[in-house]
């Protein structure tokens, strides 16, 4: 079900070498890049008409208007079931609780006497946030994306999620998002939201259209045509990542629970058939303890054919045997997870030394699932090994740093020289006349 690679005995390589040896899921968004190019096209010149067009074609559901109303929105929270509208609430409260603890602050900082420069920290005017609504239904997505924005100051938020050939019971019609995303954003109060998805909602937010106004920015994680969009318009609008399949690893030794281990593994290969799994072990018996494990839960879980199985056969998951914890360590800081589980014998101080994942969970009781749903973290992370120069969404991701320089003429003549001197070094001599002009040509020396 699931393969081995056996990377002990010999010193592991270094760097690319070393992430070359590790599985990872086929994901081409070059490829993909130019079959998304003629949609975002068409939603540029036929704008709501072309959306309309492709959730026919995509989603089979013609719709009357893309932009889903305000009663609908209402609907969806008054049929809401009460259990899942408690724990939707939950799960906003302690993102909230995480998020608002990220707010950046205006700092001044004095250089010298009469110079100083202030770092203010102003959020995106406008962002374009997007919920999956393809294989699965992701509530959690809309909490994870808007918490933050909100809690950045962002004051215009837009939701886009597939609309579905029947949202509602007794509604044939269809033509909205499912009914528990459109409850998540009454919850959150987002009112704008938008029935369109994969790269046309992604098209809709870069561009604009009569129903949508254009967006600074598009965050969110989805499909393969989702991250080959935000490819597209990079320059355009800011975006998160291209976020591909979901990943796991868990770096385990013999300490660890197979059944936790194996029932890990699965609920992230449940996601899509490209999900990665990835054991990371010294434990041959933990090994072969899980692989055994592994059948008996399949079993008894959905979704068997269609992902799971495909997802933990695939080349992107495998259990990896290395010689120790510290080699184990080397293997999950050259893969940079999207989401990292520590169950090893003092699993703190090993998380401590990991340098490249997206998220990490620490010891027995902490699954990725938590962090997931309720644990206040961020769910939106990167993925495809690029944990290694990108962070998760945050209330960062949605703020600009902009610099305020302030300098009296005391401060500026006192280090004219050097900018002038800096000027001439790189035959750049206007930037050296711009100082000179202020001190009628004489820059005093020193």
């Amino acid at each position: 079900m699931i393969s081995r690679i056996d990377l002990r005995g010999d010193a592991l390589p270094e760097g690319p070498a070393l992430r070359d040896l590790l599985p990872r899921a086929d994901f081409d968004v070059s490829a993909a890049l130019e079959k998304v190019r003629p949609i975002c096209e068409a939603v540029h010149h036929r704008g709501d008409a072309a959306l309309i067009d492709y959730a026919e074609k995509f989603d089979g559901v013609r719709l009357d208007h893309v932009r889903v109303p305000a009663a609908a929105i209402e609907r969806a929270l008054a049929e809401l079931d009460p259990a899942v509208r408690a724990a939707l609430e939950e799960s906003i409260r302690r993102a909230r609780i995480v998020h608002r603890e990220q707010r950046r602050t205006t700092h001044t900082t004095q250089v010298v006497p009469g110079g100083s420069v202030t770092e203010k920290w102003v959020p995106v005017d406008r962002v374009g946030l997007y919920a999956p609504g393809g294989r699965s239904v992701y509530p959690s997505s809309v909490i994870m994306n808007v918490v933050p924005a909100q809690e950045a100051g962002v004051q215009s938020i837009a939701l886009a999620s597939p609309a579905q050939a029947s949202a509602f019971e007794n509604d044939p019609a269809g033509g909205l998002p499912h009914p528990t995303i459109l409850a998540a954003c009454a919850l959150l109060g987002i009112d704008e939201v938008y029935a369109a998805g994969g790269a046309t909602a992604v098209a809709m937010f870069a561009y604009g259209t009569e129903s949508c106004p254009p967006a600074n920015m598009v965050t969110g994680p989805g499909n393969i045509w989702v991250a080959a969009a935000k490819r597209y318009f990079t320059g355009k609008i800011g975006i998160d990542s291209e976020a591909g399949p979901t990943e796991i690893a868990i770096l385990a030794d013999e300490t660890a629970d197979p059944v936790h281990v194996a029932a890990d593994l699965i609920s992230q290969a449940e996601h899509d058939p490209l999900a990665a799994a990835v054991l990371v072990t010294d434990s041959v018996t933990l090994a072969d303890a899980v692989e055994k494990e592994l059948q008996p839960q399949v079993a008894a879980t959905k979704h068997i054919e269609d992902r799971i199985t495909p997802a933990l056969a695939g080349r992107q998951s495998a259990i990896v045997l290395v010689s120790g914890v510290d080699e184990g360590l080397r293997v999950v800081n050259a893969y940079g997870a999207e989401h990292l589980e520590i169950q090893t014998a003092d699993a703190a101080s090993v998380a401590d030394r990991v340098t490249n994942a997206g998220a990490i969970f620490i010891g027995p009781w902490a699954p990725v699932s938590l962090g997931d749903y309720a644990a206040g973290s961020n769910h939106v992370l990167p993925t495809g090994g690029c944990a290694c120069h990108s962070s998760g969404l945050s209330v960062q991701s949605f703020l600009r740093g902009i610099h305020i320089v302030d300098y009296t003429r005391e401060a500026l003549a006192e280090v004219a020289h050097h900018v002038v001197t800096l000027a001439e070094a790189e035959d750049l001599p206007a930037h050296g006349a711009a100082i000179k002009a202020r001190f009628d040509w004489k820059v005093p020396s020193k």
